[in-house]
């Protein structure tokens, strides 16, 4: 089979490497939404460690007899507690303080005690945007003793620091996960699904460039999920794909020779013809008697070449599309059909009036006249035609009080010199009326078949929508 070559994508621009990005990119993403909550946590608990260390410095206080220290002591407590003030308030008593000297200004007030899950995640993003030098108070019960309230103020810089410490230890963390996890999930997905993905369109690749030859089928695994399944259904296919094109090329060296068989034999049908015309003059009477049943003989033998022929030569259906009236094109079949049985027309005419559809009047024209042909030659003496409209779909019955098809012909009734019902019959009737009007995208379909007659139903688009 000629066509253009197909090749697939390098690995770089493949599904590998789009599945290996898309696992890296997911990882990281839900890195972020762990590290949001990770640093607000981190810098509560921060705060929470220098209120407990604020705590342990203020107790210096209580142990002198007047609770207070030199200024020395104090700066020193002050230094380890990393505060520049301390205030510590007792419930129902003072309140104890370490000040060095008052700040100058409190840029930001915390209350650790109001602090809630998206309240620490907004302070952490503040804290980490917020310009350099800022001095915060903070707020909140002792670690060490929850009914203490303790009151420090002290700079932002050292907890900004340790935040972007924190956050540098997170994305070092995150992105040897993304990695080890994107690697391992890579790998898995690349041998389950990639590769054998991979191996499906090879194979379809190589079975669409020559699908006649043999070695280019695809080996199906043993595998029993998804991708197993579809390894033996795409082997299945191609095999049941391979064996029609090889049925089909004989098929067709055959019909050439057919052709051209049937070519020459009609000519020595028509010599034969000639003959037993003169026969007919015979004085002989046995010849006189004889002579019609070779002439018959004959006439069907030549025929069958006609039909073979044309048959054999016609392609798709070529449609001339026209809107026109159902019940006109019937009324003309019906005047090219055999004239009337005891006083009474075979072809009838059932439809209302008006309902009209776009087809190629002169291919429905063959169909309604192969249909109606095959009843009066089976021997029917009443042909019914009626339609009706489903909204979308013109429905069509033909009917008659034939003595109905034997099973056999209904079983190949559509297929060409195997679904005849009399004999001698070539089948090609039904097979050209299946085609012209599959062609016109409706169906045709035998409904019942009995001994008081056989009723069949067409069905056609009302409007030819896309051509």
């Amino acid at each position: 089979m000629m066509g253009k070559h197909l090749s697939l994508p390098p690995a770089a621009a493949g599904l590998s490497a789009r599945l290996l990005l898309l696992t890296i990119g997911f990882v990281m993403l839900a890195e972020v939404l762990i590290y949001a909550p990770s640093i607000g946590r981190f810098r509560k608990v921060y705060l929470e460690e220098r209120l407990a260390d604020a705590h342990l410095a203020i107790l210096a206080l209580e142990a002198t007899p007047n609770q207070m220290v030199d200024e020395e002591l104090e700066l020193e407590l002050l230094s380890h507690a990393g505060a520049k003030m301390i205030a510590l308030k007792k419930p129902g008593a003072g309140k104890l303080m370490l000040l060095a000297e008052p700040p100058d200004k409190i840029d930001a007030t915390f209350d650790l005690r109001q602090a809630g899950f998206f309240g620490l995640i907004g302070e952490a993003f503040v804290t980490l945007q917020a310009p350099d030098g800022r001095v915060l108070r903070v707020l909140g019960p002792s670690p060490k003793d929850r009914d203490l309230l303790v009151e420090v103020v002290l700079d932002e810089a050292p907890l900004k620091t340790a935040m972007f410490d924190f956050s540098g230890r997170i994305l070092l963390l995150s992105l040897v996960i993304s990695l080890f996890t994107a690697m391992l999930v890579y790998y898995s997905l690349h041998r389950l699904m990639v590769r054998p993905m991979r191996r499906i369109t090879e194979a379809m690749v190589a079975f669409r460039e020559d699908p006649e030859d043999a070695t280019r089928g695809i080996a199906p695994s043993d595998r029993s999920d998804e991708i197993g399944v579809a390894q033996r259904e795409l082997a299945s296919m191609q095999q049941g794909l391979r064996g029609a094109l090889q049925q089909k090329t004989r098929l067709a060296a055959l019909g050439i020779a057919v052709t051209k068989i049937n070519h020459d034999l009609k000519n020595i049908l028509a010599t034969a013809r000639l003959v037993s015309d003169r026969l007919a003059d015979s004085e002989d009477p046995e010849v006189r008697r004889v002579t019609p049943t070779l002439m018959g003989a004959i006439d069907r033998a030549v025929d069958l070449c006609a039909q073979t022929l044309s048959f054999t030569r016609e392609g798709p259906a070529s449609l001339d599309l026209d809107r026109f009236e159902l019940g006109d094109l019937v009324n003309d079949v019906g005047a090219s059909l055999p004239g009337p049985v005891n006083g009474k027309a075979v072809w009838q005419n059932r439809l209302d009036p008006g309902i009209e559809v776009e087809a190629d009047r002169q291919q429905l024209f063959r169909v309604f006249s192969n249909l109606g042909q095959n009843a009066i030659e089976a021997g029917a003496t009443e042909v019914d035609v009626s339609a009706g409209s489903d909204g979308e779909r013109l429905i069509v019955h033909i009917s008659d009080n034939g003595p109905g098809l034997p099973p056999r012909a209904r079983e190949k009734l559509f297929q060409p010199f195997s679904g005849s019902a009399r004999p001698g019959g070539t089948g090609l009737g039904l097979a050209i009326a299946r085609d012209l009007i599959r062609a016109h995208g409706g169906d045709i379909c035998l409904e019942s078949s009995t001994g008081t007659g056989t009723r069949f139903r067409l069905t056609l688009p009302l409007v030819q929508s896309g051509r």
